[in-house]
This record gives C-alpha cells, structure tokens and sequence, in this order.
C-alpha cells in the first residue's frame, strides 16, 4: 500500500505536450525532472527523449555518418535514398560553434550495422579497422535526452518552453544529458545532471538563478557514475553529496554513497550508506532521487531501488542531522510503487523514478517522478507519516 496520493490529474506531462525541439525530431518521452520554487512558479526541469521521425525521406542535404574509426565524422549521404532505406540517429556536431544536435541518416545496409536491439544503433568495421577495448563495437543510442523547463503557478498544470534549457554540446554529451536535480544553495540553484557518451556515464554541474539562462561548470564526477544529488547546505563546513559509483568488476554492486566538497566541483570522501539489500524491494541497485531535506530526526532522503524483478519503487532513508554518513533507518517497504497502468506500461514497465520533490507546507510534499520512463506524474506525501513508516537501522551500509 503506498503512502502517496495520486494526483487526480496524473500524467501531468506526456509526449504530446512537448515540442520538438528540431523538426526532424519527435518527442517520445518526458520525465524525471528536477523540481524548484522561484518566486509565484513552479519549475520543472524535464527530462524529454526525442529520435528522428521515420515517416520523412532524408532531405536534399542529409548528412549520414562514416562510422570506420574511433570516431563517426559526418559525409553527405548520396542522393536517392528513402525512408525506408535508412535508420536516423542524433549525433552532436562538436565541429560547429556553438556545438549542435543533428540527424544524420545511416544506410540500414551497411556492412556492420546492427540494429536488432531497437535501443540502439550499433556497428562494427567488418574489416577489423580498430579493434578497441570493446572489440570494435560502436554504439548510438536510437533516442537522445535533453533538459527543457516547463513552469506552473499551481504546481499541477504545466507550460512547457518551446527550446531546450540544456541541450547536448560538448564530446562528454555526445548521446545525450538526462535525469536533473535541482538544490538551491546561497542563493543560487545547482543542477547535477547525467552525461552520457562512448566515454561512459558521468555527472555534469550547472547552476542558475532563474531557469532562464544556465552556467555550465563541467564533469564533476567520473564514468561510470550517475543519481548525484546535492544537499542544500553545508553540513560541518563541507558540501555533501549522495552518489551511486557503477562499478563494473567483481560484485558489481550498485548503490548510494556519499561524498563531500569545499567547492562543490572537485569530491572526496566517498563512502558507501545504503546498498542494496538482498531479498528486499531494493535488492538489485539503489540510487538518491529527491534533494535531501531536514525533518526533526535528521536528514531525509527519498530513493528509488529495484527489486529482482526490475520493477523501480521509492523508498525513503533518514541520516543523522549533524552526520549524514550514518543511516538511522530505512523504509522496509516501498512509500510509492507502480500501480497505476501509466505507471506499469511505458518505455520501460514497471517505473516509478523521482528526482525532486516540493514543499506544500504544513508537513507535505508533492514527490514528481517519471512514471514508466514516458510520462511525468506527482504524488503528495505527508511527511511525518513517511518517517513514522521507517524502521531503525543499526547494521552496515550494505547488509
């Protein structure tokens, strides 16, 4: 039985509600955005997934890709091919200043393309040309995420702006930027975000007053490292940050750590506080969703975890007010969980994932979250019913 209150009007934002931002694009998906409070408005900053359409034939001037190397550099694609003689994919131009998102058109039969995975658009030089550390395999993924700001003055109908807020620009983004967070510190909103290219998923800082104009502050965390999620203060003279390092050899464990910063760029300190538990609803990974906030007890943060069944729930974990590296306790079972048919049938099934939240006052928040990786959606919570609902922790970060 979940604790959240579904809002009658849920999903909030679909695909239909979003303009593409280029348009050869379509939008297929909007989700897991960062949530602030700027003034009278309500922000989201929205996560939105577009590929290109397949119902155009490529344009006079289409480009297509010579994927033989270690890097895909762009060619003119020949004249007389069709729709159906070819699959789309978005590439960023790094060559053009400022850097843009394109769509270049590859041929479906050339040899060493592979496209039985509809996720992703995947080559391999026949010839044996560059044989890299994967073998020669180059992957792209078949969608690309960007940020774009949608505003409410009711926090439950939204506006979305027409262009993207962040959009993909630089090599360490060449697949896309995806899933913000937003925490408002000395006066100033910092957004963590995801950015994914063949050198692996990093996490990338921004920051803004107003969500109008954004400063880039660059990498900030090393591949394979994602669900960064900033506290609002400094806790004894340090930033604080909750982590998930990907690990790939040995156990592979996947699951929340901590970290700590005089400036909020370079990290130290890591130390993992809430790994998966096994045969609970978060036994294959855990992972920080909503900013971290402050309740009577402590700290509380709102996680997402994934049971065997790959089924993402939210769960919420309370640390020591003055030592956020100690767990005081855990939810032994999901706050919210896929029920709803938007929520169980999507882009990925089965998918609730939050990334902020909002403070409606008097003890409740309105937890957004993307529902099934397609749709944006809210629930509100009574805070002191979450922490009532938390059992004590005493045992190691991991057990």
């Amino acid at each position: 039985m979940s604790l959240g209150h579904r809002l009658g009007e849920n999903p909030l934002l679909t695909a239909r509600d979003v303009r593409p931002s280029l348009p050869e694009l379509e939008v297929v998906s909007v989700f897991n955005a960062a949530v602030a409070k700027v003034g009278d408005e309500v922000i989201l900053l929205l996560r939105v997934a577009e590929q290109p359409r397949s119902d155009l034939d490529p344009p006079a001037d289409a480009l297509t890709l010579d994927l033989r190397g270690p890097f895909p550099t762009f060619r003119p694609l020949p004249l007389g091919y069709r729709k159906d003689d070819v699959v789309g994919v978005c590439v960023v131009d790094t060559t053009t200043r400022p850097a843009r998102v394109a769509v270049a058109y590859i041929p479906v039969n050339t040899p060493g393309l592979d496209l039985h995975d509809r996720r992703t658009i995947r080559y391999r030089d026949p010839r044996g040309a560059w044989m890299g550390a994967d073998d020669g395999y180059t992957d792209h993924l078949a969608q690309m995420s960007h940020l774009r700001v949608a505003r409410s003055r009711d926090g439950i109908h939204f506006e979305v702006e027409a262009t993207p807020a962040l959009a993909p620009d630089r090599s360490s983004e060449e697949y896309g930027i995806e899933d913000p967070r937003a925490t408002f510190i000395d006066g100033r909103w910092y957004v963590t975000y995801v950015s994914v290219s063949r050198w692996g998923i990093t996490t990338s800082l921004a920051s803004t007053v107003d969500f109008r104009s954004f400063e880039r502050h660059g990498v900030i965390f090393l591949p394979d490292h994602k669900d960064v999620v900033l506290f609002p203060e400094r806790i004894g003279g340090k930033y604080r940050a909750l982590t998930r390092p990907m690990p790939q050899s040995f156990g592979r464990i996947l699951g929340i750590w901590i970290a700590a910063s005089d400036d909020l760029t370079e990290w130290g300190g890591h130390a993992p506080i809430c790994l998966p538990r096994r045969g609970q609803w978060d036994e294959r990974r855990t992972g920080a969703s909503a900013v971290p906030f402050r309740v009577a007890e402590g700290w509380l943060e709102l996680y997402h975890g994934v049971d065997h069944d790959s089924h993402y729930a939210m769960g919420a974990l309370l640390l020591d007010g003055d030592d956020p590296t100690r767990v005081l306790a855990r939810s032994p079972r999901p706050i919210l969980a896929p029920e709803e048919g938007y929520e169980r049938n999507g882009l990925f099934n089965d998918t609730i994932f939050s990334c902020g939240h909002l403070d409606l006052g008097g003890g409740r928040i309105r937890l957004y979250y993307g529902a099934a990786d397609s749709v944006l959606a809210a629930a509100d919570f009574d805070v002191r019913e979450i922490v009532a609902s938390l059992e004590p922790w005493s045992g190691q970060a991991g057990s």
